[in-house]
């Protein structure tokens, strides 16, 4: 599920970073590419050491999420560039949030089930997830307050 959804997110940031006017958030956006890149691998690898096959099994709930927040942006194309952008840093930010409550579930269970090197992982997932979410919530700060 998680990873289906990173992965449509992944897809779908490069469309909105043409529409990004702030640097910060340009920069911001990139990073969290990075970073959700980083975090599908260790998804990947926690399948490995649980010895299952990942599916192609499709999360409509997030992905659901994830096409309202780039339609809600593509809505703004045109308008204001900073209303725009603290719109982006604003869905950027829920999104993150969804996907650090995922982890946060994934690494109790982890501990469950006595994994060290899966809790790791999951660790450090939720650790950039939530990592990520601070970020878009400081640029969305440093850009209100400097207007």
């Amino acid at each position: 599920m998680i990873y289906a959804a990173k992965s449509h997110l992944v897809s779908k940031l490069p469309e909105i970073l043409d529409e990004v006017h702030y640097h910060d958030l340009r920069k911001g956006i990139l990073e969290t590419v990075e970073d959700v890149l980083k975090q599908m691998v260790r998804v990947e690898m926690i399948f490995e050491l649980l010895g299952e096959k990942m599916t192609a099994e499709r999360c409509p709930g997030m992905i659901g999420m994830i096409e309202e927040a780039f339609q809600a942006i593509k809505r703004h194309k045109g308008r204001d560039h900073g209303l725009r952008d603290l719109a982006i840093a604003n869905y950027m930010q829920q999104i993150e949030s969804v996907e650090v409550a995922s982890f946060q579930i994934l690494e109790m269970a982890a501990v469950k089930i006595r994994n060290k090197q899966i809790r790791k992982l999951l660790k450090e997932n939720y650790d950039e997830a939530r990592a990520d979410r601070t970020l878009m919530l400081l640029i969305a700060t440093k850009y209100i307050v400097a207007k």
